[in-house]
């Protein structure tokens, strides 16, 4: 059995579901996390302050939704940030949303 999930090609990405997944000041942390260490980080070694459970949630929107990718060194799931396919499909968007600061409510 295959550990690594499925994750949709690039010419499956949908922007509605980009959009909704990035909406998430939590799901944005974590791609702003990746893009700038330029690293892949496991599940656990990220700065956000939700449950292990809830994070679990946050990566599974992020990688169905395209932006993330997920696999296997021994017992630790790795996410790396899809960002080649995502300027491909979607031109300078993650650009903008990284290069902007989080506004506060």
């Amino acid at each position: 059995m295959e550990r690594t999930p499925p994750h949709p090609d690039p010419s499956q990405f949908a922007l509605q579901q980009v959009l909704e997944a990035l909406v998430d000041p939590v799901r944005r942390s974590i791609v702003t996390q990746l893009d700038t260490t330029g690293l892949d980080i496991k599940c656990g070694d990220f700065d956000i302050p939700v449950s292990k459970s809830t994070a679990t949630h946050h990566f599974n929107v992020l990688r169905e939704a395209g932006l993330i990718r997920q696999y296997y060194v021994g017992t630790a799931r790795m996410n790396t940030l899809r960002r080649d396919d995502l300027d491909h499909v979607f031109p300078g968007l993650i650009e903008a949303l990284i290069s902007r600061p989080a506004a506060r409510l």
